[in-house]
Order: C-alpha cells, then sequence, then structure tokens
C-alpha cells in the first residue's frame, strides 16, 4: 500500500487510547450508505447500549459525528441562546473550553473557578445557582483530563433537579471507565468521545439528551446557531423508526468500531470494567509515588483512568517524556495550562488499562531516571 509506515506505539496519554484487534477488524467491515437498513440496524442498537453505558432511558442518545469536542459544541449550542446564563465550573482545560463556548454563543458566563488540580466544590456551584437562579445550564466536567480531576457530580445534581436550570456534563474522560449514572445524577445533557475509554479511534462522541433537554430543544425562540450539531435536526435522522430523514452522511465504519467497542465492554461487564480501570490506576500512581513522583490532583478526587504527576525533584518532563517515545515506543502526555512542563498525564483507558501497561511504563521510568 502507498502508505507512510506507521510506528505502532502503546497509547498511554490522555488520548488516543489503543485500540484492540476485534475493533480494528470491525472498521474493516464493508462499507454501505448511511440510510441502509444493515447500517439502521446498527445505529439503533449502538444507541440502545450507550443508554446503558450511560445509566440512561434518554430517547434521544446517539453518537455525533465528530470528536468529543464537538458533541461539546452541541451540547452547548443546543441548550443556549445569547443573553442565556450558563454557570461553567471551571478547573482545568476543558471547563475553560465550555465557558469560552458560552461565551462565543452570546450567554452571559458565570464561572466558578477553582485552582487546577483541584476539584470546583459542589457547595460553591449551588452557591452561584442561587445567586443565578434563572440560569439556563450549570456546565461540569467529570473527568477533567488536563489534571485528572475527578469531579464531584451528585449534589449539584439534586439540587438543580427542583429548578429550571439545566444540567450539562462533560464526561468524554469517564464515559466507559467509571459510572457516569446520568439519571441518578439528574444529568439533562451529557457527551463524550469514543477514543477514551472506550477504546475506539476518535471520530464519534456519543451524546444524551434529557425529557427537559429535548423539551428546551423544542421551545428555542431562535434555532441552535450550527445547522450540523442541531440536535432538533439530527434526532430526525438518528431516532428509530421508519421516517427517518437525511441529515449527512454518517461515519460507516465508525459507527460499526463504536459498536463493537460497546459489545466488548458489555461482555466484560460495567462493574468489572470500572473495577479494571481503578485497580491498574491505583497501581501506577501507588507505583510513581513509591518512586518519588508527586500527583498533581487533589488526593480524593483523582481519576483512575488519567494520572496527572510531577516528576522526582522537580525535573523537566519534556526531555524525559521525548526519550520515553523514541526509545521504547511509549506515548504519555505533557502538562496543560499551569502545569504546562511539570507533569504527565497518562492514560490507562480501554484496552490499555491493564497491568502490563503500567509494568512497561514503570520499568521504562526506572531505566530513564536511573
Amino acid at each position: 500500500m502507498s502508505l507512510f509506515p506507521i510506528e505502532p506505539r502503546l497509547l498511554l496519554g490522555p488520548g488516543p487510547s489503543p485500540v484492540s484487534a476485534r475493533i480494528l477488524e470491525a472498521l474493516s467491515r464493508p462499507t454501505v450508505g448511511h440510510l441502509d437498513s444493515q447500517f439502521l440496524a446498527i445505529m439503533d442498537d449502538v444507541n440502545a447500549r450507550l443508554r446503558r453505558m450511560y445509566g440512561t432511558n434518554n430517547a434521544l442518545t446517539f453518537p455525533v459525528s465528530g470528536t468529543g469536542s464537538a458533541a461539546q459544541e452541541a451540547a452547548m449550542a443546543n441548550m443556549l441562546e445569547p443573553g442565556d446564563t450558563v454557570i461553567v465550573g471551571v478547573n482545568g482545560a476543558f471547563g475553560s473550553r465550555l465557558a469560552e463556548m458560552g461565551r462565543r454563543i452570546g450567554a452571559t458566563v458565570v464561572p466558578v473557578e477553582a485552582e487546577w488540580g483541584r476539584i470546583v466544590e459542589p457547595e460553591r456551584v449551588i452557591a452561584a445557582h442561587k445567586t443565578n437562579p434563572g440560569a439556563r445550564v450549570v456546565a461540569l466536567v467529570h473527568a477533567e483530563t488536563s489534571t485528572g480531576v475527578s469531579q464531584p457530580l451528585t449534589e449539584v445534581g439534586a439540587h438543580l433537579a427542583g429548578t429550571e436550570t439545566l444540567f450539562l456534563v462533560d464526561a468524554v474522560t469517564s464515559l466507559g471507565g467509571m459510572p457516569v449514572d446520568v439519571d441518578a445524577n439528574h444529568i439533562d445533557v451529557c457527551y463524550s468521545g469514543t477514543q477514551k475509554c472506550l477504546g475506539v479511534p476518535p471520530g464519534l462522541a456519543p451524546l444524551t439528551f434529557s425529557p427537559r433537554a429535548v423539551e428546551r430543544i423544542r421551545t428555542r425562540t431562535q434555532p441552535c446557531q450550527s445547522w450540523y450539531l442541531d440536535a432538533a435536526l439530527l434526532a430526525d435522522y438518528v431516532g428509530e423508526g421508519a421516517t427517518r430523514k437525511y441529515h449527512h452522511t454518517a461515519p460507516i465504519n465508525m459507527m460499526y468500531a463504536l459498536h463493537e467497542g460497546l459489545v466488548i465492554a458489555e461482555e466484560e461487564g460495567l462493574a468489572a470494567r470500572f473495577a479494571r480501570h481503578k485497580s491498574v490506576g491505583d497501581s501506577l500512581q501507588t507505583g510513581l509515588v513509591e518512586r518519588g513522583w508527586t500527583l498533581f490532583a487533589q488526593e480524593g478526587h483523582r481519576l483512575s483512568q488519567l494520572t496527572s504527576a510531577a516528576l522526582p525533584g522537580g525535573q523537566p518532563e519534556a526531555p524525559v517524556r521525548a526519550a520515553l517515545l523514541r526509545d521504547y515506543a511509549i506515548e504519555v502526555g505533557g502538562g496543560l495550562g499551569p502545569a504546562a512542563g511539570k507533569v504527565w498525564r497518562v492514560g490507562l483507558m480501554g484496552a490499555g488499562a491493564t497491568q502490563d501497561s503500567v509494568d512497561q511504563l514503570l520499568s521504562a521510568v526506572d531505566v530513564l531516571l536511573a
């Protein structure tokens, strides 16, 4: 084949994660049309499996054609109109991105800020809502990929459940690696990506809307600013039934891959999958601390699937990270924002969440830092 040579890597960064042979094989299945009955049957099954993964009965649950950032923009653009107020928890890069999207839509953004590496305290979010009870949306990042922080959702969701304000949650790095529990947490809009704990290549972004969110979509005073991401139009294509309307050409083979990834997850069992991610994350964090590394995320609120840690002695991370890729073909991520140049971000997600991944990484680190 006339391709540039691509050397394999062990992908232990913040995404994409390793892709299993079964999913790669699914990608190679015959391409059919996006309105072919065979494809529509697969899409319906994907949507049903996503509901189980999300922990929701939401009828409007489907993968957006794009990466997690596309679903992030779809969530914000469908819920907000110019002049609306949105309260955003900002404690990392992706909370900052939510706030910026709100500003670009023309909403009034009320940031509730916390230091990078720490959670946004739920009582502060609730207090901000009590000060702004007419806010259209409260938005939080469940798993902040830039810092490795796991954000509590339960208290904020319970508070908002009795109000007119919608609860929007970024689950890009949490879906498939830890419980999201959309319905139990009273989440109205939740989005994710395929390339993290689902172990599927980047290209689709699961999104779910509650009945309250669907009502918001139907009662907007202006159409969604994005035609391509307008959930009112997408619903006519992704919804089940014989009256589907053409909207766009879906990425057929990526849908095969997502379907296989969801099948694999259910074969493993969601509880077992979540336990696996926690076990290997704990193993990595213990191993790093034993070697003199400093964990960056707040104790008690650390993700298992994404570990952020500073090298021993505060030494620069980039040269060691480059040597890890060059000498061992292992990819990890560097820090962002205030943590740039200071920490590694190590992902143990999907097929990469194994003890063997931990052992390979720690063995290489021992040599590089000897």
